[in-house]
């Protein structure tokens, strides 16, 4: 069943009141935006995607293939990979290679100092419009202490564009983690995703629940926010834009504060099995969308059903060879939890491999 298409006001996540009697209204609304916008972003496209059925209990991989030698990298198939989990080799069921489309979100801190920055802000996120691969459709939103839907999915580069210039300048805190948490909900979501799904936020990474950081902050912790991270399939391009210089000079966040943001933003890399990315000036953004992008187009899909299959919700670790390609190198996430049988998610031990 096809939601009503709402305005931008309604699909809005408004902060939560620091009031405790006020809890259930931003829920609420987190709630309605996670049922009306995957829907709208998939119906409003006119597309017709090439949709993925796969097995509930199939793990989805994200592999990036890298070249030791810097040279073009071959167009590769499914028997060239191999999957290990816990040491026991695995039987890739699904492939989906380089080039297959990508639903991309990409995410946009306006807080703080690089609120003073949007010019510079709106060109470079046009700058990978415009760098997209056609067949990738995109969908913009920005965030404060507020989410903001930009641009719902779409593969036109000119009403993406169009929607950009309409950025208006924003107030409010950085509600960062609550930002991510919502966009990977909203991708996590059943029946949402038509195809692969990857986030590109660009972000100073400073959420006001950090210490000694004003204003209250996102309601999610970071760990929290992690162990989603974890457990989605969804791949994550964190892009630290660096503000330390500005905010410290404006007594506004201590360098304490961005020393543990650069860490965070660097784990959840990790988790995802990507990097961060790292722009000194909002000017640099330009040259770095452009990297993510051609990353992009290195990332293979890559799914088994697991040999173990205990429906224990422990941790399990994953590793992904290349066969014959010793001048080759693979990135991925590190692994996965297992379901559980009653459906609870287990705790994190904070498992890294």
């Amino acid at each position: 069943m096809q939601l009503p298409v709402v305005n931008a006001d309604t699909m809005r996540i408004r902060q939560r009141s620091a009031l405790r009697s006020k809890c259930w209204l931003r829920v609420a609304l987190i709630l309605l935006a996670g049922l009306v916008i995957p829907t709208t972003l998939l119906a409003q496209t006119g597309e017709n995607p090439e949709t993925v059925r796969v097995e509930s209990d199939l793990v989805d991989l994200q592999v990036a293939v890298l070249s030791h030698k810097s040279s073009a990298l071959p167009s590769l198939r499914q028997g060239d990979f191999t999957v290990i989990e816990d040491g026991v080799p695995q039987e890739i069921t699904f492939f989906q290679a380089s080039d297959s489309p990508f639903d991309l979100v990409l995410l946009l801190d306006l807080s703080g100092s690089i609120s003073e920055k949007l010019k510079l802000v709106r060109r470079s996120a046009k700058r990978f419009v415009d760098a997209a691969r056609p067949l990738d459709r995109i969908a913009i939103l920005s965030f404060t202490d507020t989410v903001q839907v930009i641009s719902q999915l779409s593969s036109n580069h000119e009403e993406l564009k169009k929607a950009i210039d309409d950025i208006e300048k924003p107030m409010g805190g950085t509600n960062f983690w609550d930002a991510l948490h919502y966009v990977l909900t909203v991708l996590g979501r059943p029946g949402a995703a038509s195809r692969r799904s990857a986030v590109v936020v660009m972000t100073d990474g400073v959420d006001n629940a950090l210490p000694d950081v004003f204003g209250d902050g996102s309601q999610t912790t970071f760990d929290e926010l992690l162990t989603q991270v974890k457990r989605s399939s969804t791949i994550i391009f964190p892009i630290y834009l660096d503000t330390e210089k500005e905010e410290i000079k404006l007594h506004r966040n201590p360098k304490s504060a961005f020393e543990t943001a650069r860490a965070q933003l660097t784990e959840i890399a990790e988790v995802s099995g990507t990097v961060m990315y790292r722009a000194d000036k909002v000017k640099d953004l330009e040259e770095v969308y452009s990297r993510v992008i051609r990353d992009l187009g290195t990332v293979y899909s890559i799914g088994y059903q697991p040999r173990n299959a205990a429906r224990d919700g422990k941790w399990r670790s994953v590793k992904v060879e290349l066969v014959n390609h010793p001048d080759l190198g693979t990135r991925t996430r590190s692994g996965y939890y297992a379901k559980a049988v009653n459906g609870d998610s287990p705790h994190d031990p904070g498992s890294k491999q």
